[in-house]
Order: structure tokens, then sequence, then C-alpha cells
């Protein structure tokens, strides 16, 4: 169950569906920037998932700088043995906030966890630091994670499979880039496979936010989708590859902005009258195209 996570005094989990805006109102990313400590905060943006390197690394210290973050450090790690290196961990340490990018989730928990970075994240989050993740940064941040999987409304034996995240979250399998691309049946059979896991399914610019107490705050333009298979019924474990699942009973709440979910009681909580940071413009200034604004990569 979600009730089992967070520590007192740990910090918020953000985990956001990929392509939030970067050039407009930016409200997800100002609303990480002010969690992190505004003109205080210290980001690191860990990029291991991704294969664009200084691109996007680049990208994200420019918009956090322009949001008003003291510093902003790129990590990329791409091998175990780098990860375990001191000073990767040291730089996690020192930050209020850590930002996860998109690319390819499996890369990341491949190479960092349980390395000296994985137990360095761990530690900041339970210290109070901000670990936020888009795309595939948010598949990583549960326990149990999407590895890769297909598309489609129908669960369907081997439509996705699961591996281990980086354990910040636990109790929960999250997908991304929800409805844009189709993901509702890979959820449907993830939850029915493991019914103690909630399915959490975020849309694109749209942010799961998550309160060291365990309540889901949505933040953005689109919505959550939350799967409950508590007291589901299924056949998934006698049903042959590819064929369609039989999920029956299960608990689905579509969470648009401003509403909020108790992940350890499993139950809607009553409506925020305004999310922090929502409405907010961002300080005028010219605009330009961002290169790599978008992870194009297959964030699994």
């Amino acid at each position: 169950m979600p009730s089992d996570a967070a520590p007192r005094g740990a910090g918020v989990l953000m985990a956001i569906g990929g392509a939030e805006d970067k050039l407009g109102d930016r409200t997800i990313l100002s609303h990480f920037v002010r969690l992190a400590g505004g003109d205080r905060a210290r980001i690191v943006v860990l990029a291991t998932a991704s294969s664009l390197g200084d691109e996007l690394t680049g990208l994200y210290e420019r918009v956090f700088a322009e949001l008003g973050a003291a510093e902003v450090r790129p990590l990329r790690p791409r091998t175990r043995e780098q990860a375990e290196a001191l000073a990767a961990a040291e730089e996690v340490a020192r930050a209020t906030g850590v930002f996860m990018t998109g690319g390819n989730q499996l890369r990341l928990s491949m190479v960092v966890a349980g390395t000296r970075l994985g137990a360095a994240l761990l530690d900041a989050h339970r210290r109070g630091a901000v670990v936020g993740g888009t795309s595939a940064g948010a598949s990583a941040l549960s326990s149990h994670m999407v590895a890769f999987g297909g598309p489609g409304e129908v669960p369907k034996q081997r439509l996705a499979h699961m591996a281990a995240g980086l354990g910040l979250l636990p109790g929960a399998v999250i997908d991304q880039h929800f409805t844009q691309r189709n993901r509702l049946g890979r959820l449907l059979l993830l939850v029915a496979e493991s019914p103690s896991q909630l399915g959490i399914g975020i849309d694109e610019d749209t942010a799961a936010v998550v309160t060291p107490d365990g309540v889901l705050e949505v933040l953005g333009k689109g919505t959550v989708t939350v799967v409950d298979g508590a007291r589901a019924q299924s056949d998934a474990f006698e049903v042959r590859a590819r064929r369609p699942v039989l999920v029956s009973g299960v608990v689905l709440h579509a969470l648009p902005p401003g509403n909020r979910f108790d992940l350890g009681a499993r139950v809607l909580l009553p409506r925020l009258q305004a999310v922090p940071g929502a409405g907010r413009r961002a300080r005028p200034r010219p605009r330009r195209r961002a290169a790599g604004g978008d992870e194009r990569e297959a964030s699994q």
C-alpha cells in the first residue's frame, strides 16, 4: 500500500506526464522551482534517461535559471561505475531539488538504481528535497515502474512489462503521456497483475504532486488517472500471450487540475480552491523555440 511511503519530513515528489510547458506560463516548472526554494534553490538536472546530452541539460539549465533558481547543475552518468562516483552523490547531497529528464526509463533505472547516486537520491528525498521527473523520469520515481509496452484501450497479456524503479514512491506504478499515447490498456493490465499497486497515468503538461503524507495533487492542463485494483478480478495468471485479459471491478478516478487523492486511503479528497502557482505567468521575455524542448526519445 502507498501508506508505507515517505517518512515525516520527507520532500515532495513531482511526477510529470511529459511535454511540460517550457515557453509559456511554465506553471509546472515554476512550481518545481518554488518547492526547491525559489531564489535559494539548488537544482540538479539528472539526464541519464536521455540520449540528447548537453542539448537537453542546457535547456533545463536555462529554464530553471530564468525561473529564479540560484544554481542549476547538470548530471548525466552513463554507466553504473559513473553513478558510484562520490562526486555525483555529493552533487545530489547538496541539492534542494532534483529533476530527472525524459528519455528511456529503463536506461535511467539500470544506471542509477542501487548505486551510490541512487542512495543519495533517496536520502535527498528523505531530508526534504523535492524530486521531480518528466516522462521517463516520472515512471522511474516508483518502486515498480513500466519498463516498456504498447498502446491500446484493451488490456492484453504482455502489453506491458515492469522493472524495478528508483524506489521513491512505493505502492504505485506511474505511466506518462497517458491519454496522448493511449496507455489505459497497459495500466489496467499492470494493476490487474499487481493489485497491491495503484496505477497512476499522467497526461502531458500535467503533474501529480505527491506530498510527504501521501496526498496526490493535480497540477497543469490535463488529467491524472488513478486505477485502484484492490478489489478487482482478473484471469491474467492464465491468459496466453497477446490475448485480452479479464479486468473487472477496478475503481477508476479521472482527476482534473485542482483535485486531490489520498494514495494511502485510496479515496478522493475535497477539491482545492486553487493549486499553488496555477495561473501565475512567468516573467515576460522574448518568445523563442527551445531546442530539444520535447523529449522525442521512446519514453517507454
